[in-house]
């Protein structure tokens, strides 16, 4: 058994290295696009312009109170199923791209809650205060809200990151070839190698790994925002 492991073990981690750039493609691809997505959001959300703010809030709701499973698979056959046109096309690159644009819109919607407790925390007498300085919105927004919106926002924004990490496993469900598809496929037969069931417990070192790495990031990031007390 261990002469096998050896043998395998090169295969193995060049297949589940190959699985995690997926991976972190995918969650980068969704911080980049659900932090700024899910700030507009959030503006939308606390607009005084009731239908917009209404349909926004129920966009937001159906997006956080449904399985992310099932959006992947809506995203990804919807269009195809219904209007015969796959939009996404074949391969790699087309579930990558549906996955994508199914974690923007569901991390947006919970970023968007996050934002909007940060802003909606912040005391008014601040921005009061900012308006009699002869300060304009956009100025208040930026030098008064934001900078404690961050500092509040900090923690939960953690929590939702880390569990983006973990979440990016789903995006299996659509056949997109990220590390646990990479180490379940030894299971199944894949390089020559199956009925090993040894690969998918390295895959959650894989997971631990990152979400160590980020935990101490935004440890060290709470402690320099620390200097500005809210």
């Amino acid at each position: 058994m261990l002469q096998n492991f050896t043998a395998q073990f090169p295969t193995v981690f060049a297949a589940l290295n190959s699985g995690f750039i997926q991976t972190l493609k995918l969650f980068v691809v969704t911080l980049l696009g659900a932090l700024p997505l899910g700030l507009i959001i959030s503006f939308g959300t606390m607009s005084k312009f009731k239908p917009l703010s209404s349909t926004i809030k129920t966009i937001v709701w159906v997006f956080r109170g449904s399985p992310l499973m099932i959006q992947l698979l809506i995203v990804y056959y919807f269009p195809g199923l219904v209007f015969g046109n796959n939009v996404w096309g074949g391969g790699e690159a087309g579930r990558f791209a549906a996955a994508a644009v199914a974690f923007i819109l569901n991390y947006a919607c919970y970023f968007s809650e996050i934002y909007r407790g940060g802003i909606q925390g912040v005391p008014i007498g601040q921005q009061e205060a900012g308006q009699v300085l002869g300060l304009s919105k956009n100025q208040i927004f930026m030098k008064i809200t934001l900078l404690q919106m961050i500092k509040r926002i900090v923690p939960p924004m953690s929590n939702e990151i880390i569990t983006l990490v973990k979440d990016t496993s789903l995006a299996r469900i659509i056949a997109l070839q990220e590390v646990i598809w990479a180490g379940q496929a030894f299971l199944k037969g894949s390089h020559g190698i199956a009925g090993e069931i040894w690969p998918m417990f390295f895959t959650g070192v894989y997971y631990l790994i990152f979400s160590g790495v980020l935990t101490i990031l935004f440890d060290k990031l709470e402690k320099k925002l620390s200097y500005f007390k809210v």
